[in-house]
């Protein structure tokens, strides 16, 4: 067994009636495919979790166009290999022969200057770019190679599609097939491989090559007794990556400090870039600390262009500062839980209008149908405060901020309470 592809390579799919999930994209009458099937495809970045079809689905559309396929990784890759690859595709065009894709990998990682070495190529349409990020490509890649592609996103597999590979993998692998396996259960397999179908099948192989006998039934403890037991033989090729970062955000959520500094150590030690540290690092400053402790966000922001501007290796020290701050803070996720209800109020509730007293009101004949009439401008009241009506009358007392449980927001929680009365039940 040791000699043939791992089970996830020999599971690819190879179009794009057998490929699983993404149907928002690739399904039935889907933009994606009906972009592929026309022929007409620009460069594009599929941006989405680890494990959800990226490369398949780069390699799926070369071999449905008939397109040459060159692949870069950007983690071992640089300006000289993207300058062979656009030498090769120059050399096709004067042959008349189709036109590469070119696949980047974790394109997030690439340089500016490496980006940069691409534009002239996907500009003179040379090769047709495909790059595929883990992260939102409006931060990692530039806005001139931006503006050229489409931005494809790519969604968590669902628990259906995941089981849907289970099921192929037993009964259509040249290898599992000639074994007599059942699931009996399946939960294990769905939590060990965190929505990655790579993983997933990777974790289902070990299990099976664990078993020496030919019938094997899977169950949740024959899944935890062989994988915690060899972890590191699936957990190859950066996918760790994954689960370090989980690790170290939900240890700073947790006010654990010593452990968020631990996983901060194995994320410089395995070469992370320190700049995505610091973006994480404001995201959870505001999503998981937010009012309760306000100067997070500050620190946060600070280490962010901190980093940017000190460079390695004493950013380290910079992170470690913040990480171990953000960590001892108390938390909150309040104004998270917030704009997840008025996002999910807005969907509910569609287009609601506009109180006429708070329109804008910058020509006559808004003024004289009552735009801004009767608004009381909060400076002229007591406490700077008017409890005029600021929602659509329709949704009049609606709660959404739910100020924490913790000294800070306790206090804003009296001063709302004092404020708006029986209105708001703070």
């Amino acid at each position: 067994m040791a000699t043939i592809p791992p089970l996830a390579e020999r599971m690819r799919p190879l179009s794009l009636d057998d490929y699983v999930g993404q149907r928002h994209l690739v399904g039935k009458d889907a933009i994606l495919r009906l972009a592929i099937e026309s022929g007409m495809l620009p460069s594009l970045i599929l941006w989405g979790p680890p494990g959800v079809g990226k490369t398949t689905l780069a390699l799926i559309i070369s071999k449905q166009l008939n397109r040459p396929f060159f692949s870069l990784s950007a983690i071992n890759s640089g300006v000289k290999d993207i300058r062979d690859v656009i030498e090769q595709a120059s050399r096709l065009k004067d042959e008349n022969e189709n036109l590469p894709i070119l696949f980047i990998d974790e394109i997030h990682r690439f340089s500016k200057s490496q980006q940069d070495s691409l534009l002239g190529a996907v500009e003179r349409g040379l090769v047709t770019l495909i790059g595929a990020t883990t992260e939102n490509p409006s931060f990692e890649v530039i806005s001139a190679l931006l503006s050229r592609s489409q931005v494809y996103i790519l969604q968590n597999l669902s628990e259906e599609d995941l089981v849907e590979l289970l099921n192929k993998a037993i009964k259509e692998d040249s290898y599992l097939k000639d074994r007599k396996i059942s699931i009996k259960e399946h939960e294990a397999l769905l939590r060990l491989s965190g929505g990655d179908a790579r993983k997933l099948l990777n974790v289902l192989e070990l299990v099976v090559n664990a078993v020496n006998q030919q019938d094997v039934t899977i169950t949740n403890e024959l899944v935890l007794k062989h994988v915690q037991q060899n972890m590191a033989i699936y957990d190859k090729a950066g996918e760790q990556h994954y689960d370090i970062i989980s690790a170290f955000i939900k240890s700073i959520r947790g006010s654990d400090p010593n452990a968020a500094v631990y996983w901060l150590a194995r994320m410089i030690a395995g070469g992370e870039d320190p700049s995505f540290i610091a973006r994480r690092l404001l995201i959870l400053a505001s999503e998981d600390i937010g009012n309760a402790n306000p100067n997070a966000l500050l620190l946060a922001n600070n280490c962010f262009q901190a980093v940017n501007v000190i460079g390695w290796p004493e950013s380290r020290i910079i992170l470690s500062q913040t990480v171990t701050y953000l960590a001892s803070s108390p938390k909150s996720n309040a104004s998270y839980e917030a704009i997840s209800k008025a996002q999910d109020l807005v969907a509910r509730t569609g287009d609601q209008s506009v109180p006429l007293h708070l329109r804008n009101a910058p020509t006559k004949l808004m003024k004289n149908i009552g735009y801004g009439k009767e608004y009381e401008y909060s400076h002229a009241y007591k406490d700077n405060f008017s409890a005029q009506e600021y929602l659509p009358e329709s949704l009049s007392g609606t709660l959404l901020y739910d100020p924490g449980k913790n000294a800070a927001e306790e206090k804003l929680r009296e001063r709302l309470r004092s404020l708006w009365k029986e209105k708001y039940k703070y």
